[in-house]
């Protein structure tokens, strides 16, 4: 019988969705394991062969840990609100629900049709009111949320304004945007406004004025990895940083158990050396400037982790989006300043970062004072300090720093060495050791003990304190757009006030246009009647991340409508086992809801404060374009081998007019109109191709539909040739002519189970060489999964099957375990196979065979037998041999008698397991 893929994959299918065999509940008689796929955003262009390569790694993973005995919960949704739909709608007038809609079932389609072991039942999507309702609730606790540092942890709003009430705001150590010290009475004399003003300086989720990346053409702010080279990545419009009042997540609050959490949970250490990097814990002090705009003083607090270098500080340096501008800037230099600052603008704080080579800006007109020297150092403005990290104003010490280094060689600014020794005639001297010169007290102590020694004088002298500090941000949490979440706020008074609770969720209205009002407002202030209570609700709506932050929660208890997820449901799933996913969420994604579940932690909703306890992070599959080369100034290809002796031009060129890089000509000449007439140089009578790894897009061609291989291979040999392909972790070029192997190494296995057309298993019993081809791929294949080398699993199945073809082996005891080992990676051809072997259950609650190693280990050593140190021919011996035995064996050989011959035998030599040499004369 034929291995007929199409019909029994489509049978299978339909069966684990008709019996809901990947269903998964709690049961405590069994240990849990959460796997979880990252949250795709379904795209109209759908899968290709590169996106299915993490849903397979996972899938394999969780149909072995079901046959390891685990409950299993393998869950998939939709990260469905975002601005590609958004945009879509404004060109077309479609609404965003409709696409998104229509995309989701194309993904869908896609993903049932590669055999993923999903419960489909606990499907969620970002759009759906009924998810986004506990988006809203928990963004509601934020707001209603302090920072408690000295408890380090959150805590409900209420405790904070009964603090105030007692004590004022010396009566908290809180995680605030602005400090302005007030008492007991100055509270009980606020306004209900400034009290709003006032908390809202302390909330976790509070609004408060930051530069954003602004692009009008949108009307939106976009986050820094949506624009390039000051345009927006979607649509190409320009980009300006601007100051608006924004929705922010206290994010930085939680930096330091962000950094201690990384050292509890099985990430890559280079991840976890990228979050470490965006946190950017760094230990100094904050020392005040007072700076001098004309008559008036003002003091400017800068942050140093080197307070060591105060004797060298020749100028200092303002972001351009500080506050401070406006306010030292002098009227002299009002005009040159604001024309800088408008430049800036147009940059994002990613691009600044990255500009190292050229060297921009502009003096404010005041001068600083010195703290240490009492001397008068100018303030400047540049692009190269940034506002978010510190205080947005440094001390720039010039001969220790390469960035202000150039900074004073471009602008001629003194540079004062601190170091014994350094020439700085050139370059910075940046090294962190070294003997103190130039530095008052500091003189001669060594930098180690410079930095100290300059802190304790700062705070002695009450000059400022020690602190620590992190680069990480707090996070811009809304934008001026239609398809998001709706912020459960409303403004009585002007005062931002929460929806109730009970009245979530807050759902999106009906509009009839999805762009900006004409006066700039966002997209919701089209609506009718847009207000609770007869008051204006809040025309922003959340960001892309809010919905994806927290959603391995809800897969734990999707249907419960009193609480994102029940407590003792939460208990018993507890955290995600294993978390696969692209590198590129490293910094955004995955700091958001280690936030998002430590702040709902602290509050006692979940048992975990780390969400995901083993992070994956797959590899990309790139494509492999092939080129056509067109004669220059004809319609006339030459093959690749020829091309040398002609002016050509190369071509992408569809791949699916390409196999094994032979061109199918006559569909090339049908592919576009202007190459219905095109003529060939052909090599051996066939066009051949040139080719080359790149990014996978559909501008190259060479983009492969999984539908493609799924319709002419079938979905268990595009599973296993995605896991062939190489190591999970490493990104590797798409290559069909591989796909061939994959899927004759099936057909193979299939027919091990037939003689002609009949199904023929026999029930005798295996022989030691059979258990121990068994047993071999057993281990393997157990070792692999644990580590997610699936690519030498596959290799290891391919030897295991041309051992068992040579030993003619059909026998139950070895295929039946074998089709269970197979079942993760081609779960179709399983489990009809093992239907066919009379299981009436499907083979996803079979057992994993057991592994016995006394079935591997070899009883036998191959000796080669030599004559005269001449190899003759080998032999199998026990190992169990003593010297004596081996060399009494090998004497009595017809073998040995024959290459003897008429000599004599001098001597033999025998080496254990190795080597038999006789010695002749």
């Amino acid at each position: 019988m034929d291995y007929d893929f199409k019909r029994i994959e489509s049978k299978w299918q339909a069966y684990w969705a008709e019996k809901g065999t990947f269903k998964s509940k709690e049961d405590s008689g069994k240990p849990k394991f959460y796997v979880l796929d990252m949250f795709p955003y379904p795209s109209g262009a759908g899968l290709h062969v590169g996106h299915p390569l993490g849903y397979i790694a996972s899938d394999i993973y969780s149909r072995y840990k079901r046959l390891k005995g685990f409950n299993v919960l393998h869950p998939m949704g939709y990260d469905a609100f975002g601005l590609p739909a958004e945009q879509y709608a404004i060109q077309t007038g479609q609404h965003p629900e409709v696409t998104t809609v229509n995309n989701i079932n194309r993904y869908r389609q896609q993903m049932d049709r590669i055999g993923f072991s999903y419960d489909w039942s606990r499907e969620i999507r970002t759009c759906d009111p009924d998810y986004y309702k506990w988006t809203q609730w928990a963004f509601l606790k934020m707001f209603g949320s302090w920072y408690d540092n000295d408890a380090d942890k959150a805590r409900p709003i209420e405790e904070l304004t009964e603090a105030f009430a007692k004590g004022g705001s010396a009566a908290v150590n809180a995680a605030c945007t602005e400090h302005e010290p007030f008492s007991a009475a100055d509270w009980a004399a606020f306004s209900d406004k400034e009290k709003s003003d006032i908390l809202m300086n302390y909330r976790i989720a509070y609004q408060g004025e930051t530069a954003v990346n602004w692009c009008a053409g949108l009307g939106t702010v976009l986050a820094n990895d949506e624009v390039k080279d000051g345009l927006s990545v979607r649509g190409g419009y320009p980009v300006e940083q601007k100051k608006m009042k924004q929705w922010q997540l206290r994010v930085s609050a939680y930096a330091g158990r962000l950094l201690e959490g990384l050292d509890r949970i099985d990430w890559t250490d280079s991840l976890k050396e990228m979050q470490r990097n965006w946190i950017g814990r760094s230990f100094g002090c904050e020392v005040v400037f007072k700076c001098w705009n004309g008559d008036t003083c003002h003091d400017v607090t800068i942050f140093t982790t080197r307070a060591d270098t105060m004797f060298g500080v020749t100028f200092m340096v303002l972001a351009p989006e500080s506050n401070l501008v406006d306010i030292l800037t002098t009227p002299e230099q009002k005009a040159a300043v604001d024309e800088y600052v408008a430049a800036v603008r147009k940059k994002t704080e990613r691009e600044r970062i990255a500009q190292t080579r050229t060297v921009t800006g502009v003096f404010s007109g005041s001068y600083g004072v010195n703290p240490l020297t009492g001397e008068r150092v100018p303030v400047w403005i540049s692009e190269y300090v940034l506002a978010g990290y510190g205080t947005g104003a440094i001390m720039a010490v010039p001969a220790h720093d390469s960035r202000d280094y150039a900074f004073a060689k471009k602008f001629n600014l003194p540079i004062i060495p601190l170091i014994e020794g350094c020439d700085v005639s050139e370059e910075s001297f940046d090294a962190k050791s070294g003997t103190m010169i130039n530095s008052g007290f500091l003189n001669g102590l060594d930098v180690k003990e410079a930095i100290p020694a300059a802190i304790e004088y700062v705070e002695k002298h009450g000059l400022g304190h020690r602190k620590v500090n992190y680069r990480l941000r707090d996070a811009i949490f809304s934008r001026q757009r239609y398809w998001g979440e709706p912020f459960p706020i409303y403004y009585k008074d002007g005062i931002p006030t929460p929806v109730p609770y009970e009245a979530l969720p807050l759902r999106l209205p009906e509009i009839d246009e999805f762009k900006p009002t004409e006066n700039g407002e966002p997209p919701l202030a089209r609506a009718k009647d847009w207000t609770y209570e007869g008051y204006p609700l809040e025309t922003s709506t959340m960001p892309g991340f809010a919905g994806s932050s927290a959603y391995y929660l809800r897969y734990m208890d999707p249907a419960n409508s009193e609480a994102l997820v029940d407590r003792k449901t939460d208990e018993y799933w507890r955290d995600v086992d294993l978390y696969i996913g692209g590198t590129e969420h490293a910094t955004g994604h995955l700091i958001y809801s280690r936030f998002w579940d430590k702040f709902l932690y602290d509050l006692g909703y979940v048992c975990e404060d780390e969400p995901f306890r083993k992070l994956i992070n797959q590899g990309m599959i790139q494509g492999r374009s092939s080129f056509v080369y067109r004669i220059v100034g004809t319609n006339k290809f030459v093959s690749v081998g020829l091309k040398d002796g002609y002016e050509t031009t190369e071509i992408h060129v569809d791949i699916s007019l390409v196999r094994n890089d032979r061109l199918d000509i006559e569909g090339f000449k049908a592919w576009r109109p202007e190459f219905a007439d095109a003529e060939f140089v052909l090599e051996n009578g066939e066009y051949v191709c040139g080719w080359a790894v790149e990014k996978m897009s559909k501008s190259m061609f060479n983009v492969v539909n999984p539908d493609r291989i799924c319709d002419e291979y079938g979905a268990d040999t595009l599973r296993l040739y995605e896991m062939f392909l190489g190591p999970l972790e490493q990104s590797k070029p798409w290559d069909t002519k591989g796909i061939d192997g994959v899927n004759r190494f099936l057909k193979r296995f299939w027919r091990l189970f037939f003689e002609g057309e009949e199904f023929s298993v026999s029930e005798e019993a295996a022989t030691p060489a059979e258990l121990k081809t068994l047993h071999k791929l057993i281990g393997k294949e157990q070792e692999d999964i644990e580590n997610f080398s699936f690519n030498t699993t596959v290799s290891a199945f391919m030897i295991a099957l041309n051992e068992l073809s040579d030993l003619k082996c059909r026998k139950r005891a070895i295929l039946e375990p074998m089709t269970i080992l197979l079942s993760p990676f081609a779960p179709h051809i399983a489990e009809e196979l093992w239907s066919l072997l009379g299981h009436e259950e499907s083979i996803s609650f079979a057992s994993f065979p057991e592994y016995v190693e006394a079935y591997t280990v070899e009883n036998n050593a191959t000796y080669a037998v030599s004559f005269n140190g001449k190899t003759r021919f080998t032999v199998d011996l026990p190992k169990s041999m003593d010297k004596a035995a081996v060399e009494a064996e090998v004497r009595g050989m017809e073998q040995t008698a024959k290459y003897v011959g008429s000599q004599n035998i001098v001597k033999v030599i025998v080496v254990p397991g190795k080597i038999v040499n006789i010695v002749l004369k």
